[in-house]
């Protein structure tokens, strides 16, 4: 379960507005069948060379599965809970 005792470590309204961000991308990738530490790592490789709406929307976890098959296979294998 994500955030449950994470959320004593959000001293500021920031830091519990970044830890939320960061846990919705977690628990997004999850929904669609991703593996979470595959898409960040794909999603923060590519995000700085996205111009334009197009590139953007090709990082959304429903359109990136296609292109993380690849980068999966190349990550270290990770224990996880909910695999």
């Amino acid at each position: 379960m994500i955030g449950r005792k994470g959320w004593l470590f959000a001293d500021t309204v920031d830091g519990a507005i970044a830890s939320a961000n960061l846990y919705s991308l977690v628990e997004t990738a999850k929904a669609n069948g991703l593996e979470p530490h595959a898409y960040l790592h794909h999603l923060f490789e590519h995000l700085p060379h996205a111009a334009s709406v197009e590139d953007y929307e090709a990082l959304l976890p429903w359109n990136a599965k296609s292109s993380l098959g690849v980068i999966a296979a190349r990550l270290p294998a990770r224990q996880y809970g909910y695999r």
